[in-house]
């Protein structure tokens, strides 16, 4: 059997070997919009991923979900909430994988997924403000 791989370095990883490998931001002209890029490794089983941006002072100003990504690198655009400073903000990256058991209990209630955490990954930025 042969294996066709777009990337001959990557081999596809099981789930708990898959790590970030870059992630990074893009602060756009408009003050209030980031670019965000996130890279993971091959993957046999598409992953999750939680996006966090805060802010200095630890508060959350933005944040997005990713669900089962069928791509390795992934570009989002993130809109900052709140009053744009001139300051540092964090971008939190956790990768993740969805445990779920079955889709309902006995009772017919629906069950809550496990989040497995396979990485985090997390850099600084700061947005400028317009002259």
């Amino acid at each position: 059997m042969e294996i066709h791989l777009s990337d001959p370095e990557g081999i596809p990883l099981p789930p708990d070997e898959v790590r970030v490998r870059a992630l990074k931001v893009d602060p756009l002209p408009n003050g209030r919009l980031v670019r965000v890029y996130l890279e993971v490794d091959p993957f046999q089983k598409r992953p999750n991923a939680d996006l966090t941006i805060s802010d200095n002072e630890g508060r959350e100003v933005a944040s997005t979900s990713i669900i089962e990504s069928i791509d390795r690198n992934i570009e989002v655009r993130m809109h900052v909430r709140g009053a744009v400073r001139e300051r540092e903000y964090s971008l939190k990256a956790i990768l993740f994988y969805a445990e779920i058991e079955g889709e309902t209990t006995s009772e017919g209630e629906i069950k809550p997924f496990e989040r497995r955490v396979v990485d985090t990954a997390e850099t600084s930025f700061t947005i400028p403000l317009e002259a």
